[in-house]
């Protein structure tokens, strides 16, 4: 198994959806704190920062393709999967997840008590992820909630340096990161409708609760749009307010939902374009707060 197969394994252009919330959540720590920390001590934290979020995502999508083996066989789209075609052998996928699970405990560990303490919650979220969609349609909101612990993870692994404990229990985290790991949550939730949309037939023989396979075209991209706006409003209430900021996110609501709204029967290729115009949101708004 080579390093061109892991990659393909953990989807690993999937990561460009997380990693700028990620370093979002990092540099809004950095400004909120930047009189309290040592100028070393953060630049090392970026470091960890990075190992412990590239364990997570690919831990993510190592128990994913574990858990969802069966439902990859049935699928037609995911019928060659490494686990389904027998590319990769079971444990192979399992010692993969060990060394994803050891990346994300190595640099919570490394950065504090805080971080290691609190590892546990993403392992939890996302070995539950891939059950949801067998009972609920709420599948996508709880995979929005997978990535929207990107910022919040980054931004309380730098901010638990100063503050420990009470960077929690005093709510430093409001109203700045809540909006923003919100508006991360529902950007997510309104992808992976559309997502499913490739799926609806081989979900509805399968029982699968994608949001599509249970209800029609006009309400999944009427969903779509409101969940849409919905994230927009986040991230324009959250605390940064600059106008840069402000228009980066109104300037890829309207794309989002242009692309939505035109959708399959005007798109030659909607998935792409949507995964295109999904992909560069975050990356945009990180520019945003680098400008800002």
């Amino acid at each position: 198994m080579g390093t061109k197969e892991i990659l393909e394994f953990v989807k690993i252009e999937h990561t460009l959806f997380s990693l700028p919330f990620v370093l979002i959540g990092y540099i809004l720590a950095h400004e909120q704190f930047v009189n309290e920390l040592e100028t070393q001590k953060f630049g090392i934290d970026l470091l960890w920062i990075l190992i412990a979020a590239i364990g997570a995502r690919g831990l993510a999508m190592a128990l994913n393709r574990i858990i969802d083996r069966d439902v990859d066989a049935e699928n037609p789209r995911t019928a060659n999967r490494h686990l389904v075609s027998g590319s990769m052998s079971m444990q192979t996928a399992y010692l993969l997840s060990i060394g994803f699970l050891s990346m994300l405990l190595l640099g919570a560990w490394q950065l504090n008590e805080v971080a290691l303490m609190m590892a546990w919650l993403p392992v939890a979220v996302f070995t539950i992820y891939p059950y949801v969609k067998r009972y609920s349609w709420l599948c996508h909101l709880w995979l929005g909630i997978c990535l929207g612990l990107a910022p919040a993870g980054a931004w309380l692994a730098v901010a638990a340096d100063v503050h420990s404990w009470r960077a929690i229990t005093d709510y430093l985290w409001s109203p700045e990161i809540l909006f923003i790991s919100l508006g991360v949550m529902f950007w997510i939730t309104a992808f992976d409708i559309n997502y499913a949309r490739m799926d609806v037939e081989s979900d509805r023989e399968n029982g699968i609760y994608s949001f599509p396979a249970r209800f029609d075209e006009n309400t999944t991209t009427r969903t779509s749009v409101q969940l849409t706006l919905v994230w927009f409003a986040c991230f324009a209430i959250s605390d940064p307010m600059d106008e840069i900021w402000f228009l980066a996110a109104a300037l890829f609501m309207a794309l989002a939902n242009i692309v939505v709204i035109l959708s399959r029967t005007k798109l030659e290729d909607f998935q792409t374009t949507f995964f295109r115009v999904s992909m560069l949101t975050g990356w945009v708004l990180l520019g945003a707060i680098m400008i800002a």
